[in-house]
């Protein structure tokens, strides 16, 4: 019998009469025969909680050329560690975790077949096949239960019912859909079409209920390349690579409803919920710009130059990727220069850090420099992201997927006194390499083990 129940039996009806009839020693007699042995309560030692760091990973998607299956690596946050290799199709160019990160989706453009798998497990793969010609491109989604692919070379997008894991639908978009934005709730789909030999492009959306397609956006549409949506699904904005130009879109009315120049060239768009900005690359004019994303007038709250007699990159660099700490402190652009190493054509990558509180640059980190690969069958120049960057969900670490380097290079953001592993915020703290690859052993370096898959996206665990 637990003691608080004891007590109040034991005070209340029988030892109260017992004290007042025979004293101390009765009431010990009479404890003795009641049966009942005394318990005294252990109080628990409530252990530390989990540390929600354990939770957090990103997904490498590595190349390993046009006849081999690819490869995703997942690294854990709190370990910096390789924690599982799976094997993909051909040429994975793309990925997408399902909202409660059940389940993770690579777009292989190669084989046209998309690779499902359970993030945990490496044994749970799925291949999913997608009709001949399609070259995946891009998968996304802001649902639990349906996934979307863009397909570039069959102008649709499909529909996979991600219980199943099964083809549902395939819906006929613009020419050569190259990336999706679902809004937050889930209620529609828009498809930024970047169009081919000299076809125009144009942006579609799709109602996701009934699957339906809507009539074409409005717009001098030139080529639109990329796509995100505003987190509270009232906007969607798109970078038109032709045009130069940023635009609002009104999820209610999909008209565009602002428009603001970013110059022709530019490839990458990332918008940055805590700040509610947009950061958008342009490696032709070697610029990023942060706009603000609060009105339709999508002010210019900074643009940073990386040419040559730049402060970022005194010789000149290309930006690629930006990835936002999710605090909203700082964010880190992504960006490499063709140089000359030991008498060899090489690629330096390294990454420029901004404060966004003041949008100045803080630091400048170096990430290393990788040979460029000759005997590589299809080369980092021709990938769509030569460099990529995220930030993990917890912004204690900033990741670089390096194609040309084989590998992903970690930031810690925060500083780490331990002892015997000090290091300040913002430091490179270590390499991990892609898979191995099938790719020839070069000439100058007979027995050698074969070179690292080529990293060529990476993404981030909620």
């Amino acid at each position: 019998m637990p003691k608080d129940v004891f007590a109040s039996v034991i005070i209340k009806t029988k030892c109260h009469r017992c004290l007042s009839a025979a004293g101390t020693a009765f009431l010990i007699m009479l404890w003795a025969g009641c049966g009942d042995i005394y318990r005294p309560v252990a109080t628990p030692v409530t252990p530390n909680p989990p540390n929600p760091n354990f939770a957090h990973y990103v997904v490498m998607v590595s190349d390993n050329g046009p006849n081999y299956a690819g490869a995703t690596t997942r690294i854990d946050t709190s370990g910096d560690t390789n924690v599982g290799v799976v094997q993909t199709g051909l040429s994975p160019v793309h990925g997408a975790l399902l909202p409660d990160s059940t389940r993770i989706y690579i777009a292989n453009s190669g084989d046209d077949t998309i690779t499902a798998y359970l993030p945990t497990i490496s044994t749970s793969v799925t291949t999913i096949t997608l009709p001949v010609g399609s070259v995946p491109a891009f998968v996304h989604t802001t649902e639990n239960s349906n996934v979307y692919v863009a397909e570039s070379g069959s102008n649709a997008v499909s529909v996979i019912n991600a219980f199943e894991n099964v083809i549902a639908d395939q819906i006929g978009v613009g020419v050569s859909p190259v990336a999706l934005a679902e809004t937050p709730n889930g209620l529609k789909l828009y498809v930024a079409n970047q169009g081919t030999n000299g076809t125009g492009g144009s942006v579609n959306s799709i109602n996701t209920i009934d699957r339906t397609l809507n009539p074409p956006l409005p717009g001098a549409w030139i080529s639109p390349v990329w796509a995100v949506a505003r987190s509270d699904s009232q906007r969607i904005y798109v970078l038109d690579t032709g045009s130069g130009n940023v635009s609002a879109i009104d999820t209610a009315s999909d008209a565009v409803v602002g428009s603001v120049p970013v110059g022709a060239g530019g490839n990458f768009l990332l918008y940055d919920p805590s700040l509610n900005r947009l950061y958008v690359t342009n490696p032709a004019a070697q610029s990023m710009n942060i706009l603000d994303a609060s009105t339709d007038a999508l002010t210019v709250l900074a643009t940073f130059s990386f040419a040559a007699g730049s402060i970022p990159c005194p010789a000149g660099c290309t930006p690629v990727s930006v990835a936002a700490l999710p605090d909203g402190t700082r964010a880190y652009v992504a960006t490499y220069a063709n140089s000359t190493c030991s008498g060899a054509p090489c690629i330096v990558s390294k990454v420029t850090v901004i404060q966004t509180l003041t949008n100045s640059i803080s630091s400048k980190i170096a990430l290393g420099s990788a040979t460029v690969d000759q005997t590589n069958p299809t080369g980092c120049s021709t990938a769509r992201f030569r460099l990529s960057a995220v930030a993990s969900a917890d912004s204690s670490r900033v990741y670089v997927a390096e194609c040309d380097s084989g590998d992903v290079g970690i930031v810690a953001t925060v500083a780490n006194s331990s002892p015997g592993d000090k290091y300040g915020a913002d430091t490179l703290i270590v390499n991990v390499p892609a898979p191995l690859s099938t790719f020839p052993i070069p000439a100058s370096t007979p027995g050698a083990a074969p070179p690292p898959q080529n990293p060529v996206f990476i993404l981030a665990s909620p």
